[in-house]
């Protein structure tokens, strides 16, 4: 009996050292792979990573982890123009594989939410034009716009409508411009207030599925497969 309490101790102590060792590898693991994480063809701000699962030395030794929460903020293209900065981005990663000497990461499956802020929609959004919500799932657009008839320039907000096109851009149409009468005034405001602008700095593999305007952005739900976030 006393060979098997000292087996039980010795085993419960073994299980406690195996338990603070795999927890302070995932942390040294998370706190590396925040560094390395990259989009390819983008900049990030900066990356937070969350690995979940119990043993962590076992999923690594078997080079796949069960599952990755990742927080990215910052999101933006390399290529400049007037594409939209993704503001945060929250995923779930599934089934990821590492490689090259787990300098590279790939998930098989992906699912989260990007975040779009009005701020950064007004950032991409026409010269002179401001974005904010303007509530019940819509955005409210203000724009100044010269009417040569009149010889002077007129300040006018619209509610519009904001949808995904193509699955990479985000479309901001009015619902309806006020005319007052005066030729040529709904082209001029719609010049100013409709767009449409690429979502930049998107991870290969992941795509948009849905917009939403809420008072704190644009929220996209995306999906993805085979989704690469560094190497």
């Amino acid at each position: 009996m006393r060979a098997l309490r000292i087996s039980v101790v010795v085993l419960v102590v073994l299980a406690a050292v195996f338990t603070v060792v795999d927890r302070v590898a995932v942390y040294v693991v998370e706190s590396q792979a925040e560094d390395r994480v990259q989009v390819q063809g983008a900049r990030i701000g900066s990356t937070d990573i969350s690995i979940k699962g119990f043993p962590f030395l076992t999923q690594v030794a078997g080079s796949e982890l069960d599952e990755v929460e990742v927080r990215l903020t910052g999101i933006e293209t390399r290529a400049g123009g007037r594409a939209l900065r993704i503001s945060t981005m929250d995923a779930e990663l599934r089934d990821v594989r590492l490689s090259d000497g787990f300098s590279g990461a790939t998930a098989a499956r992906a699912e989260g939410t990007a975040v779009i802020s009005y701020e950064d929609l007004t950032e991409a959004a026409s010269d002179g034009v401001a974005v904010e919500y303007g509530g019940h799932g819509k955005v409210k657009v203000t724009g100044t716009v010269s009417i040569p008839l009149l010889g002077r320039a007129v300040s006018r907000s619209v509610l519009s409508t904001v949808t995904l096109v193509d699955g990479h851009t985000v479309r901001v149409h009015a619902d309806k411009v006020p005319g007052e009468g005066i030729p040529g005034l709904e082209r001029l405001v719609r010049e100013k207030t409709d767009f449409e602008r690429r979502v930049g700095g998107l991870p290969n593999g992941l795509k948009l599925e849905k917009i939403q305007p809420t008072a704190e952005g644009l929220e996209i739900a995306v999906t993805g497969t085979d989704v690469r976030l560094a190497g």
